[in-house]
């Protein structure tokens, strides 16, 4: 089995999403991950833990994350030392980083380009299906259709299910002011951000064939000095630190999204469900 951590150092020469775009343009989370930062999802390291904890990765497991982006998650979970491990994403980048997780000669440990809404991987193969920070990105359809092929993907009998995504509160916000939110996530992050409401987010999972078994909210720090250190260690918290106050562009990007995140922290936060398949759906 591959072994890996969370807070293993990528290659130097595994390229990072975002090589060749301005600073001022290119998505926020691409931003971050070439200053450095590992951990791009909402919740942080802790509900990341929380999720995987709660569906009980372990050796008996099929995975498969959707989404998996430069790692951070995978680490986490191979240490867990499941069966086998799937990861998925759509670009390059982000799977030549989750291939360096591969052993040399280990077959269970693998990483896919492929969109999540449509993997190609077997039906019914997988026990444990996760994806985070994805959801949120994707209009509702697309929600629906990536929730369906994780549906497809799981052993009916003893699948689990976890998402960790954005969300807004309270359940009754004023559809007013969620959409202003929802306006300026996008124009801070340059990527269409469309978080849903707790109650919303486990009605998504019901339509798509889910019952949601747990759930846990916490705060959206993703820029925090606190959560920086405890998602990074301060050695990275650090260099991340400096290499945008190295590169002005860079810097008042990160800023502005810590302003906007600011603005509506009353109203967002993160949140980690997980379901499993509802019998009568299977």
């Amino acid at each position: 089995m591959a072994t890996a951590h969370h807070d293993q150092p990528l290659p130097q020469d595994v390229p990072v999403p975002g090589e060749g775009l301005d600073a001022s343009r290119m998505p926020g989370h691409w931003l971050l991950a070439r200053l450095g930062k590992r951990v791009l999802r909402p919740g942080g390291v802790e509900l990341t833990r929380w999720m995987l904890d709660t569906l009980a990765v372990g050796q008996g497991d099929r995975v498969v994350e959707l989404a998996a982006g430069l790692g951070a998650t995978a680490g986490l979970t191979l240490d867990r030392a499941p069966a086998s491990y799937t990861a998925l994403d759509r670009d390059p980048a982000a799977v030549a980083a989750l291939s360096t997780f591969t052993a040399p000669g280990a077959s269970d440990v693998r990483a896919v380009q492929a969109d999540a809404a449509k993997t190609g991987l077997r039906t019914g193969d997988a026990t444990v299906v996760y994806g985070e920070a994805m959801l949120t990105m994707q209009p509702e359809p697309a929600k629906r259709r990536i929730i369906r092929e994780a549906h497809r993907l799981l052993d009916g009998s003893v699948g689990r299910y976890g998402i960790h995504e954005l969300c807004l509160l309270p359940d009754d916000l004023d559809p007013a002011l969620a959409e202003r939110i929802t306006a300026d996530l996008a124009e801070a992050i340059h990527v269409g951000a469309r978080p849903l409401t707790p109650a919303a987010w486990s009605a998504l999972l019901a339509d798509g064939g889910f019952t949601v078994t747990s759930h846990r909210t916490a705060p959206m720090a993703l820029l925090e000095p606190r959560r920086l250190v405890a998602d990074e260690g301060l050695g990275r918290a650090l260099g991340i630190a400096g290499r945008a106050l190295r590169a002005p562009a860079a810097r008042r990007r990160v800023l502005h999204m810590r302003h906007v995140f600011h603005r509506h922290q009353a109203h967002l936060g993160a949140i980690s469900l997980i379901a499993v398949p509802t019998p009568s759906a299977l």
